[in-house]
């Protein structure tokens, strides 16, 4: 199979999709699969891997109006065929994501990915086409539209993945014969979402063989009006081939047992370690080094989305109750003023590193007692995996992947892996938190079984893995065996 993405660690990331992309594909060759990944030759791309590839094939191809040249070069990285698509025109930047011409830069990918399936030698005979967001969609419109006849296609089938909904590629209705070369196919009458808009996203969607996206919550609010953003329609309509299949996570870079950017080495069966974490990261971010007080963090864009409104809200009740509070990210201004104010106000009990710092990350993941992720709505979020793997106990709304993820607290019983509330509404969120607490305050055996329990949590990706093999296997029983004995 052939695994397709805008981004993926380590090459270049930017956010949860680069870490899918990065680990998945390794997942699924230890499963079993032949696995070969197409990406983009950003010019962002560390040396260390540019100058390692191996230029394997170059064509011009057709892009609407335009004859454009492509070249293919390749890089083996852990047992895996990279192939990187080359154009400086298009790729020679210092930007990922964000330039005006996005649609024609993604448009190319998309087009370079279909023709490399008849031009690259070891990607003959491919089956499966994994596309990922926006960026690749059209490969499954192109697939179809231009190489369906042709030899080496007709076998290949199509698994689009939604990493986030919000984000789905539209463009004026130009692009559909000045870029795409679409405007004398079916798709022509498919792809509009408005009059003159039409929807890289909506194309795949009605397109590809198989749907899948990043939680099995999100697949079924994706067929809900606030979450499907005006796509709901299709959601529900194509719900029998949409699958929701959790994130994981990577379990070997996330672990507190090895991880050499923290103060102390712990493990689920020896949890001494947490405690000089604490001590450390409180020492190091100007808050009062006190063992008997709870220290909630916050690692995230700072954005509606991730929840801010009801941080922002919920502060100054958890300042007032002694709760210490650090957040790190950057995001939109309103957010960062804020919280600066807050850190202004309560010096020692409060820090806002507004920055984007992924070891000190490591190092809050590991400190913290409390990781705060009150997102409005999270495909699938990968924080309160990693807070959980460190023995942080995150605090969720119960939205999409978070309420997949998060077994909310049962003082009955014991039960859970973190605490979680329903609405979006600030009292609510502050009642949680603050709720958590009493729980830290008063009940030290329960907190450590919690801990416990959030630390044996499977956020590995054998499991995900195995279920995108399941979806392949249902596109190709004939020639993807059903391995029932297979390491799942």
């Amino acid at each position: 199979m052939v695994f397709c993405a805008s981004e993926a660690a380590p090459f270049v990331k930017t956010g949860g999709l680069g870490d899918v992309a990065g680990s998945l594909p390794h997942e699924l060759r230890r499963c079993g699969s032949k696995v070969s990944v197409i990406l983009p030759k950003y010019r962002r791309i560390p040396a260390e891997y540019r100058n390692k590839m191996n230029h394997v094939a170059d064509f011009w191809m057709n892009l609407g109006w335009r004859n454009v040249w492509c070249g293919v070069d390749h890089l083996n990285y852990h047992s895996i065929d990279y192939y990187f698509i080359d154009n400086e025109d298009y790729f020679g930047r210092d930007t990922i994501y964000g330039d005006f011409d996005d649609g024609e830069r993604f448009a190319f990918f998309s087009k370079a990915i279909t023709e490399c399936l008849g031009r690259v030698p070891e990607l003959a005979g491919t089956d499966i086409l994994h596309c990922n967001d926006w960026q690749t969609a059209l490969s499954c419109v192109f697939l179809r539209e231009f190489y369906k006849g042709l030899p080496g296609y007709d076998n290949v089938k199509t698994v689009f993945s939604i990493h986030n909904v919000k984000f789905q590629g539209q463009y004026g209705d130009e692009v559909m014969s000045d870029i795409c070369g679409l405007a004398d196919t079916a798709a022509a009458g498919q792809m509009y979402t408005a009059p003159k808009t039409i929807n890289f996203m909506k194309g795949a969607l009605l397109y590809a063989d198989t749907i899948t996206t990043v939680s099995p919550t999100y697949a079924e609010e994706l067929k809900t009006p606030f979450y499907g953003e005006g796509l709901d329609d299709i959601f529900r309509d194509r719900a029998w081939k949409l699958h929701g299949i959790l994130n994981g996570i990577d379990t070997q870079e996330y672990d507190p047992r090895t991880d050499s950017g923290i103060a102390s080495h712990y493990s689920v069966d020896d949890l001494s370690g947490k405690a000089a974490c604490k001590a450390a990261l409180q020492e190091e971010l100007g808050l009062e080094v006190d063992p008997s007080r709870p220290l909630a963090v916050m690692v995230s864009r700072l954005t509606k989305q991730k929840g801010c409104d009801l941080v922002q809200y919920a502060l100054g009740q958890l300042l007032d109750r002694s709760v210490q509070v650090a957040v790190l990210g950057t995001g939109e201004s309103q957010y960062e003023d804020s919280l600066r104010y807050f850190d202004w106000k309560y010096k020692g009990q409060m820090c806002a590193r507004i920055d984007f710092d992924s070891k000190l990350s490591h190092r809050m993941y590991a400190g913290a007692d409390l990781f705060l992720m009150p997102s409005q709505f999270e495909p699938c979020g990968l924080s309160q995996m990693i807070s959980m793997r460190y023995g942080t106990l995150p605090v969720v709304r119960e939205t999409g992947g978070l309420k997949d993820s998060v077994v909310p607290y049962n003082k009955f019983t014991g039960e859970g892996t973190g605490f979680s509330f329903a609405n979006f509404n600030g009292d609510e969120f502050a009642a949680t938190v603050l709720n958590a607490c009493e729980v830290f305050w008063t009940d030290k055996d329960a907190w450590e079984g919690l801990m416990r329990n959030a630390m044996g949590a499977d956020f590995g990706w054998r499991r995900a893995a195995n279920q995108y093999l399941d979806a392949y296997h249902d596109l190709h029983p004939e020639v993807i065996p059903y391995n029932k004995k297979r390491n799942r």
